[in-house]
């Protein structure tokens, strides 16, 4: 198995400057996005548990076909968990609670999804995801996020592509299901 893109994931620390939180965007189009992917939005109350989440609160949790999110769910985190979702079949996907990976490989690709997803998100955008992710506390071999994305994430884009989830330009394909 090849080394991770990701060097280390640790839980969350605070970041050192402010992300964009799921209150700073308009949620409806964020439940249009999921939906485009067969995928629900499920908002959960201020201060109570997110189900499903595997760091813990404030970070997005997925169960079966469901991404759950409170206010104050980062926006990377939510893409981030969703795109766990979007790479799955619709059969694996049902059994999906908490932890969706199975691979490195998978983990990869799903960080670079997250930064197409939010391109695909009014006032969010491929950079302001990737500086959040270097802002929560992910690390790269090359040293940022976006780094990676650009120089270092030729196998995670070749996978993605493979599975019909992104075209030779490197952008969101615009049919879900692939094919």
């Amino acid at each position: 198995m090849s080394e991770s893109a990701i060097a280390t994931r640790v839980a969350p620390a605070p970041a050192s400057e402010p992300v964009l939180l799921l209150c700073d965007i308009a949620i409806a189009d964020v439940a249009t996005l999921l939906a485009r992917y067969d995928l629900n939005l499920e908002l959960v109350e201020d201060d109570a548990p997110i189900p499903g989440s595997y760091w813990g609160e404030p970070e997005a949790g997925i169960v079966g076909s469901t991404v759950h999110a409170r206010a104050d769910t980062p926006v990377h985190s939510l893409l981030h968990e969703a795109a766990h979702l979007v790479v799955l079949d619709p059969v694996r996907r049902q059994s999906v609670h908490t932890d969706a990976t199975d691979s490195i490989e998978e983990e990869d690709a799903v960080c670079v999804l997250q930064s197409l997803l939010g391109d695909a998100l009014p006032g969010v955008g491929a950079q302001r995801v990737l500086a959040d992710m270097d802002a929560w506390g992910y690390t790269f071999r090359l040293g940022s996020a976006r780094t990676y994305v650009e120089q270092d994430a030729d196998a995670a884009w070749s996978w993605l592509f493979a599975r019909g989830l992104v075209g030779t330009d490197r952008r969101l394909a615009h049919t879900y299901p692939p094919g």
